[in-house]
């Protein structure tokens, strides 16, 4: 018997209604749809010719949705081996030219890619879709994401979008960025920080 397994689909843009696999949603939480369509109705045309970093990217749905709307490219990042072989099939149906995938810890990988594209003239967006911290070992990933935020040295982020349990206090300032807005959908909710002005 055939078992059915979790999908979603592309929003919008030339990839629109593609199907993606999910992960097993004991092992990652998928984007719902309501709050990914309010993310990139704030981002709309902005998120051309950017690129595109999913931290914790899971299926990767975020960063191919990105895509699809015509970011230049997407830095997808994932730790667990069985979500990271569905996010590099979805990348591969879709373009993987402008995909790049790495299996490994965000805490790591993601401050490296953006220090290796600390001197490019692109405009980047980081979007940070850190694990609920129900599971275990999993009580300081807040904080840690806080951190890569603090961290950031880099002058070309075009903006930074937090997916996170409503339930969580968010700083209004993380080093050189400041808490624009947080918008709730249920228990979750997206907060987005720019650059603060000087």
């Amino acid at each position: 018997m055939k078992t059915n397994k979790p999908t979603t689909k592309i929003i919008a843009g030339k990839y629109r209604g593609k199907v993606l696999e999910l992960p097993s949603l004991d092992v990652t939480r998928s984007s719902k749809s309501r709050l990914k369509e309010s993310l990139f109705n704030v981002l709309q045309f902005d998120i051309i010719d950017k690129i595109f970093i999913e931290s914790f990217a899971g299926s990767g749905s975020i960063g191919l949705e990105a895509i699809s709307r015509d970011a230049k490219r997407a830095y997808f990042v994932e730790l667990d081996r069985s979500s990271y072989r569905i996010l590099t099939k979805n990348c591969n149906a879709l373009e993987p030219n402008k995909c790049q995938t790495m299996l490994g810890d965000t805490f790591i990988q993601t401050p490296s890619i953006l220090e290796s594209l600390k001197n490019s003239s692109d405009e980047l967006i980081l979007y940070l879709d850190p694990p609920f911290d129900f599971r275990d070992g999993m009580e300081e990933v807040y904080n840690k994401s806080f951190e890569i935020i603090e961290n950031i040295e880099n002058d070309n982020i075009y903006i930074i979008v937090m997916e996170h349990e409503s339930s969580i206090t968010i700083p209004k300032t993380l080093g050189k960025f400041s808490l624009n807005k947080t918008k709730k959908f249920g228990k979750s909710s997206l907060s987005y920080f720019s650059y603060t002005e000087v």
